[in-house]
């Protein structure tokens, strides 16, 4: 019996992991997509005129373990692949896509989709509902329903193409990182490099069966590299092998995979009546055209670009006076940064690793999701996980109810993709007078213990924690009715309003001292390292507001215009980046072909969003400020309004019932530094 075919029979009703054998999940899925087919038709076939009920709702909850089997399946290939799952996620990927276009493309379900959405105003619908009738429609609408025959086989053949080449983008990306590593036996190459990272190098040498040290391109081997190394020539092939990831020209090259799917993604736009990508994702977003989207980043561009230039002549000046660079090159961005910063608040993050072990960083942020929100986290080894290093919790509020099941996965290993996500292994809604709870995951890419020393992360990685754990408590504290309008299914342009909220209390004196504790001598962190991480926390914000505009620039450049015209992926990104380009440009080196937020990932013609969102987050988190950072009446405000609240109403209708107003941009620009205080 494959287990994926029904109901799991589980304390909780998690997933079981280690009754899972890969192959079960493609005949379980195939066979899982059949039986929701057979939904679909009960749908389609009823005698009864369609209602909210027997066509929306029915629709709403077909699929649920096909649901759970896909999201098993995919969170298991992004955290812990293998060959054999990535080679079934090609074969699925298309099915899928297939099995989801005969969904939208049944003319029979539109149309009684289409008859419920035309009469909805004689319809007593809670809000919602309204939001639930609207999102199914256009569910439709925006996915050919409106199209001739002809049309519709040209719509499903683009998106089985893209669902194909966003899997492909993403392997070789994945296999580009796990392919390169920089051998060092001469203990002299690396000098500077802290003791912590340079026993992390010895054991990965140990693990691989290689003498001397192994540096890779995963962020805990890396960022402490690209920091602190002396030896600048190693730096330069470091950054190098970074920066040319899938820009080989060889079986792993991603220029042509870059070309395709902006291509597909334009041609699917048009079919549908879009000027281009960008129009048809943003229409269903805050910022609603890429007019306001372009004049966004510009008018920031505008106010950063000036403290931008001002930095890097300072750190350029900085560089030639330390040792005579004459020509300050990417490699030198965070070595020279970081020796400033030194300079300049006298603050290493070295210094600051011991007061942040993992373990203590994890009960820092339960212990502030409690003063907030009344939860409780609870460590238990009773459910299973798909790898020995995955934390289970579960989690409940000040009446003992389960809130949700947390799982945390927190260190890089091979079969894991790089960076930091949150994602959901079962969704929170409400069926039958029962509130099923999510089951909600971070995963995270932090440097492992070591023979000496415990899992001590840098402040960067402390914001990363708590960055993600913002985005599960949008998923844990979902208090909905549909799945499909719960927890962070909201307009990605307001998903991360949760997660960069929640940066704000690490910088916050009342909350380091819960958890910012030495971990030999207990010691909690010194005022005066507080004080400095403040101070600092506004260091080179000119540059790096501007790299992460770049970023959003050069997404609009690939998705708001026709791509057919493009030849050259690396000369058409360097036009793109030529407004907020500082260092010079490295040839060998092109961003978009391993871009995976846009191009595997669901932010195309969405990266500006984290800017966006910034303006939010900080608004908000003045409000928090004006009343007290762990007031409990404006908590329960966020808590109410915003977190539990999904994607049921349009996000500034929920932020201005949260707030009292709408987000106003100098709060942003004011924590920015960019702005006289």
């Amino acid at each position: 019996m494959n287990i994926l075919l029904s109901p799991f029979n589980t304390k909780y009703n998690t997933a079981p992991f280690s009754k899972i054998e890969t192959q079960d999940f493609k005949p379980a899925i195939i066979s899982l997509i059949e039986d929701t087919k057979k939904e679909i038709d009960a749908i389609v076939d009823n005698p009864e005129s369609p209602t909210f009920k027997n066509t929306i709702e029915a629709l709403e909850y077909s699929g649920q373990q096909l649901e759970r089997a896909t999201s098993i399946f995919f969170n298991l290939n992004a955290a812990e692949t293998n060959d054999d799952i990535q080679k079934i996620a090609q074969e699925l990927s298309p099915i899928l896509s297939e099995f989801g276009n005969d969904i939208t493309l049944n003319d029979a379900l539109f149309k009684r989709v289409k008859s419920v959405y035309d009469s909805k105003d004689s319809l007593e619908l809670t809000t919602e509902q309204h939001t639930l009738l609207d999102k199914k429609y256009k569910s439709f609408s925006r996915n050919g329903a409106n199209l001739n025959e002809a049309d519709k086989l040209k719509l499903r053949d683009i998106d089985k193409k893209l669902a194909q080449l966003k899997l492909q983008f993403g392997e070789h990306v994945l296999a580009e990182t796990n392919n390169y590593q920089m051998v060092i036996t001469d203990e002299n190459d690396l000098s500077g490099l802290p003791e912590g990272a340079k026993e992390a190098a010895k054991q990965l040498a140990e693990s691989k069966g290689v003498e001397g040290w192994v540096i890779t391109l995963d962020y805990p081997s890396y960022i402490p590299f690209m920091t602190y190394a002396d030896n600048r020539q190693l730096r330069e092939e470091l950054s190098k092998a970074s920066g040319s990831k899938a820009f080989k020209g060889d079986a792993l090259d991603n220029q042509q995979t870059v070309l395709d799917i902006a291509n597909l993604r334009y041609q699917r736009a048009q079919l549908l009546g879009y000027k281009t990508h960008a129009h048809f994702v943003l229409e269903e977003r805050m910022a609603e055209t890429p007019e306001k989207v372009e004049s966004f980043l510009n008018e920031l561009l505008e106010k950063a670009k000036p403290a931008a230039e001002k930095e890097f002549k300072n750190l350029e000046q900085f560089a030639k006076e330390l040792d005579g660079i004459s020509r300050l090159e990417k490699w030198d961005s965070a070595y020279y940064s970081e020796k400033l910063k030194q300079k300049l608040f006298d603050l290493d993050d070295e210094k600051l690793k011991p007061y942040f072990k993992l373990e203590n960083v994890i009960n820092g942020v339960f212990t502030i999701a409690k003063k907030l929100f009344g939860l409780e986290f609870e460590k238990i080894d009773s459910i299973d996980t798909y790898h020995e290093d995955v934390l289970t919790y579960k989690v409940t509020d000040e009446n003992d109810n389960l809130v949700s099941i947390f799982y945390a996965d927190f260190f890089p290993r091979s079969g894991k993709r790089n960076g930091a996500w949150m994602t959901s292994y079962k969704s929170q809604y409400i069926q039958n007078n029962t509130n099923e709870r999510p089951h909600v995951s971070n995963v995270c890419n932090f440097t492992k213990p070591t023979k000496s020393k415990p899992s001590l992360l840098t402040f960067n990685e402390v914001t990363t924690l708590f960055h993600e754990f913002g985005h599960a408590l949008h998923g844990m504290l979902a208090n909905t009715t549909y799945p499909s309008l719960s927890g962070t299914s909201v307009y990605w342009d307001f998903v991360e309003l949760p997660s960069q909220v929640l940066e704000n209390w690490c910088y916050e004196k009342e909350a380091l001292e819960l958890f910012a504790t030495h971990y030999e001598t207990g010691e909690v962190i010194p005022m005066e390292l507080i004080q400095k991480i403040k101070a600092s926390s506004t260091f080179h914000e000119g540059m790096q507001t501007l790299r992460q505009l770049s970023f959003g620039l050069l997404d609009m450049a690939w998705h708001g215009t026709d791509p057919s015209e493009i030849t050259d992926v690396k000369s058409y990104e360097s036009e793109a980046f030529k407004n907020t380009e500082l260092y010079p440009d490295i040839k060998e080196n092109c961003m978009s072909t391993a871009f995976s937020h846009i191009f595997q990932g669901g932010y195309s013609s969405g990266y500006y969003s984290y800017k966006w969102a910034e303006v939010l987050d900080a608004d908000a988190f003045d409000y928090f400020k004006q009343h007290g950072i762990f007031s409990k009446e404006i908590a329960t405000k966020f808590k109410d309004h915003v977190l539990s609240q999904g994607g049921t109403e349009n996000p500034m209708v929920l932020y201005k019932r949260f707030r009292g107003q709408e987000p106003q941009p100098e709060a942003l620009l004011k924590r920015a530094g960019l702005l006289p205080k």
